[in-house]
């Protein structure tokens, strides 16, 4: 490999440290910028510097423009998604080379700590969530993979690059922390409550397990109609707040063996509970900002299992298996593109789903 895209610790270029690139940069609560800012360079042996070309925003991005997650501070480059083209790898990475098409994950594994080795990436002591959150994100033209070994994935020749993003974050999310968490059997009856990206996620990846009914819970039709478009057996509207009868009545009084919680409200977490049969899973997926009541007194004797995590990114390479082979599509979840240059259009048409109908949102790089 050529001296020059192979570099060791702290040996980038006088040429690299003077390059720069355009970026969404946050400047605090409410505030966003795109901005020309220092392209990065490596730092360590094991990172690589991947040319964006397709990223996408997440609702934790909504989150962090909210001040919702003070660890983030103003100048961070925001975004924890999407895919690339390696350019230049530092002197301990071997299986990847500049060239290369890769996925990035959301999540960021050394793969060596005691939570690396139990498969817990997102507890990584040096990694974890860590792009557009501690160190600088995806929406960029350039973006610094720390460990990119074990934090990039490559892509293999003419797949769909564009729906591969969405195996950056939502698609491994919603099936670890909602099916492989809600333990999704054969002919289980299922109930995802918000239809979102991530909850329609969960939907498409639940029917690996071929259940027997899936239950999509939602206040917007339109997302609704998707969902049913999408493998939801049924849809229920709780805009009036009946969707816990609809759900009863559909399944005999008895409730549902699994309850996805994929929205992160009190209320959600709690219909997920009472929808829940006896010897059923809740499963958390959604984002909790505030405590949520926990009704012991109406659950402490029926056997109910409740589960929580943060996606580790573990089930990828199978998701990347599944696209190649069409048992699932991830297309399916695109509704709108954009160039980095209107990336405030899109943060504006994301940001206003209810209006725009936006599910994800692509920004090509």
């Amino acid at each position: 490999m050529d001296a020059s895209n192979k570099q060791g610790c702290c040996a980038a270029t006088t040429e690299a440290e003077q390059a720069t690139m355009k970026a969404l940069v946050y400047g605090g609560p409410g505030m966003k910028f795109l901005k020309t800012v220092a392209k990065p360079v490596l730092s360590r042996p094991t990172d690589a510097i991947v040319r964006m070309t397709q990223t996408t925003i997440c609702g934790t991005d909504l989150h962090i423009l909210k001040g919702d997650v003070p660890v983030v501070t103003s100048g961070r480059i925001l975004g924890h998604e999407g895919v690339g083209i390696v350019e230049q790898v530092g002197a301990a990475v071997t299986s990847l080379k500049p060239g290369d098409h890769v996925i990035v994950s959301c999540i960021t594994s050394c793969s060596k700590c005691e939570y690396c080795r139990r498969g817990m990436y997102s507890h990584c002591v040096d990694g974890g969530w860590v792009l557009g959150h501690r160190i600088d994100g995806t929406q960029a033209e350039y973006v610094r993979i720390p460990f990119a070994e074990t934090s990039l994935y490559k892509i293999p020749a003419g797949m769909d690059e564009e729906a591969l993003v969405m195996l950056s974050d939502i698609f491994p999310t919603g099936f670890e922390c909602g099916v492989l968490n809600g333990k999704v059997k054969p002919g289980d009856t299922v109930a995802i409550v918000g239809a979102g990206p991530t909850g329609l996620a969960t939907l498409l990846t639940a029917q690996f397990y071929a259940p027997s009914k899936i239950i999509m819970i939602d206040v917007d039709d339109n997302r609704l109609a998707v969902a049913q478009k999408l493998g939801a057996t049924d849809i229920l509207n709780d805009n009036e707040g009946m969707a816990i009868n609809g759900v009863m009545q559909l399944t005999g009084g008895r409730g549902v063996d699994v309850a996805i919680e994929a929205v992160g409200l009190p209320s959600t977490f709690v219909a997920c509970t009472e929808i829940v049969a006896a010897g059923g899973t809740v499963a958390n997926v959604g984002v909790h900002g505030i405590k949520a009541d926990l009704h012991l007194e109406k659950l402490w004797d029926r056997n109910i299992t409740i589960t929580t995590r943060l996606v580790d990114t573990v089930s990828t390479p199978m998701l990347l298996k599944a696209v190649a082979a069409k048992r699932v599509d991830p297309q399916l979840l695109i509704t709108h593109r954009f160039t980095l240059d209107q990336i405030m259009d899109a943060y504006d048409t994301f940001g206003r789903a209810s209006n725009t109908k936006a599910l994800k949102v692509i920004i090509r790089a």
